[in-house]
């Protein structure tokens, strides 16, 4: 499902959803290569490789895996002191239909239905024949990988596309996730590799699709065995001797282990300056290396994959709705868009910039929390800032952050809950029933009270309309029909809820105090704009020429999904398919 017409900046000026880089960017980026040309002669030169990449995520690694297969010389050049980026902190979800995974574990999928559903959810933001590419050749990317690396993959069985009932849905899910992998594979690179967002519980190897039912471990009996279940794996790798790793922690460590297998250098600690251009063809990059600048030439090609500028306050500050910071993201803190200003500097146009992987999130001190189950469980509902409903809480999180932005005085919201939920469900990390940390309620996220009019003078919402929202709430809850936003219409969502309730699975009454609030603003997994590329991943120009010899993909360039979002993912499996295609397309073997 499509949602340009309520996303940040969607009907604002055009500039807001595209940046015109027009002759005048043209004729900078001649001007530009002229005088890095003139510089080369003056910087140390760092070496020559067939292809160069930017950025160790999940799509840089896949161009460098790829490139390398294809018999090129490659070097990935990273920023950071560790390698994986917002991959390896992440769930590692990979939205990529028909893909080997899925076909073996007999999800029924076709091109057809995958390409009806996509079309569906993108609309017309995105051109078709991108579209088309990243089907194609998505199933590849996923053949590829495993067959040049440790990895191998599970089906996330149960977890829905996010619009299931739009033609092509498959309420089962498309979605995949590395399967367990031992990080001995990598020896002393291991201690290099990014950690994860949020640590898996000690003693326990826990994949995605378990924290579902991890959530209710306390009040259910398939939840309770799915954690007897991670306890267990966990107590046979430790017991092998295994350093076990899932999610974002496998993807980036079986990637790296591929490289390594395949030759290919990483070098840390590398940031990107400037692309190196050289008779109107991108030919380097001139980058930062042990304190110094230098040159790595390419003679195919640079492929960027730097991620995006989730933690670049200035271009948030430029491209993106306010209220906005620096400080409600989850994606890796090097990701300040220096890719996507190297292509802009070079004329290359920019698309989606006012759009990022929207999530509400808790911003919890030290970093926010990602608020996945916690806004869908049955016993919670979220209020504006006048203390009244806007959202179906169970929506996918990128739409409840397009209505937050919308909707008046709805940033921040607040997460409403009773004592009853608290009892029953695990929220972040906390046990059920047990108390939340100190400082959640010294920084003012979380507050509690016995009354739910103390608790709305508490955050500051007329008690009056939150009685009355509460109260409404209740008793629709009580009829398991929210004839207000549709809470548990969907197949999606009744993913992150508790079976046991009944006659709706997300919908329960507030009646035990005392009553909780949290604070909730519009976090991220990162940003989705970037460089305009085609279905080839060249990157383009305004007047949509190439850019010969730049490639871009992953976060650093402009999402496939457009403003929506196909399933859980949709981040990752674009990501390593257009890391894929731009290998292929530099090694003149695409099609």
């Amino acid at each position: 499902m499509t949602t340009s017409t309520n996303s940040p900046g969607a009907s604002g000026p055009p500039s807001r959803r595209r940046v015109l880089a027009g002759a005048a960017g043209a004729g900078l980026a001649v001007a530009a290569g002229v005088q890095q040309a003139a510089r080369a002669a003056d910087l140390p030169p760092l070496g020559t490789y067939d292809v160069v990449v930017i950025g160790s995520g999940a799509a840089g690694m896949t161009a460098a895996l790829t490139a390398a297969g294809q018999g090129l010389s490659c070097v990935v050049l990273e920023k950071a002191p560790t390698f994986g980026g917002s991959a390896a902190r992440s769930g590692a979800g990979i939205w990529i239909p028909n893909n080997p995974v899925l076909l073996a574990a007999g999800v029924p999928d076709t091109p057809a239905k995958a390409a009806a559903y996509l079309a569906a959810v993108v609309g017309p933001d995105v051109p078709a024949d991108r579209q088309r590419a990243f089907l194609a050749h998505g199933p590849a990317t996923i053949s590829y990988v495993m067959a040049h690396s440790p990895l191998r993959f599970r089906w996330m069985e149960g977890y829905s596309d996010y619009y299931p009932e739009l033609p092509g849905g498959l309420p089962n899910g498309r979605s995949i996730e590395p399967d367990q992998l031992d990080g001995r594979i990598l020896g002393p690179e291991l201690a290099r590799l990014n950690p994860p967002y949020m640590d898996v519980p000690a003693g326990m190897v826990v994949f995605s699709a378990d924290y579902k039912w991890v959530t209710l471990a306390a009040v259910n009996a398939k939840g309770a065995a799915v954690a007897a279940q991670c306890l267990a794996r966990g107590t046979a790798a430790a017991l092998r001797g295994e350093k076990p790793l899932t999610m974002g922690q496998s993807l980036a460590a079986g990637l790296r282990a591929g490289l390594r297998s395949a030759g290919v250098p990483v070098w840390l600690e590398t940031p990107l300056t400037e692309l190196y251009v050289e008779g109107g063809t991108v030919k380097g990059a001139v980058v930062t290396r042990n304190g110094s600048p230098g040159l790595v030439r390419a003679r195919r090609g640079v492929i960027v994959g730097s991620g995006g500028f989730e933690h670049n306050a200035a271009m948030r500050e430029r491209f993106q709705r306010q209220p906005i910071g620096t400080d409600w993201t989850v994606g890796a803190k090097e990701n300040t868009g220096d890719g996507i200003l190297a292509g802009e500097r070079l004329g290359a146009a920019l698309d989606l910039m006012d759009d990022a992987w929207w999530g509400p999130a808790i911003p919890v001190p030290g970093q926010p929390y990602f608020c996945l189950a916690e806004r869908t469980l049955p016993g919670g509902l979220l209020v504006n800032g006048a203390g009244r409903r806007f959202v179906n809480e169970a929506a996918p999180y990128s739409d409840v952050v397009h209505t937050m932005y919308d909707e008046r005085e709805a940033v921040p919201s607040w997460l409403i809950t009773d004592q009853n939920y608290r009892n029953r469900y695990l929220f972040k990390d906390v046990l059920p029933a047990l108390p939340l940390p100190d400082a959640w309620y010294d920084s003012g996220v979380a507050h509690k009270a016995w009354s739910l009019d103390a608790l709305a003078a508490s955050i500051g919402v007329p008690a009056a309309a939150l009685r009355t929202t509460v109260d409404r709430f209740n008793s629709q809850a009580r009829r398991g029909e929210d004839a207000d936003f549709h809470r548990g219409d969907s197949a999606y969502d009744h993913y992150y809820t508790d079976p046991s309730v009944l006659p709706n699975s997300c919908l329960a009454p507030l009646w035990l105090p005392p009553y909780h609030a949290f604070r909730i603003v519009p976090g991220d997994l990162g940003t989705k704009g970037g460089l305009l590329t085609d279905a080839r991943a060249r990157v383009l120009r305004e007047d949509g020429s190439v850019i010969p010899g730049l490639y871009a993909a992953g976060n650093a360039s402009a999402a496939v999904m457009g403003h929506s979002y196909a399933g859980a993912g949709s981040t990752i499996g674009p990501a390593m398919t257009f890391g894929y295609i731009a290998a292929r397309d530099v090694a003149g073997v695409l099609y």
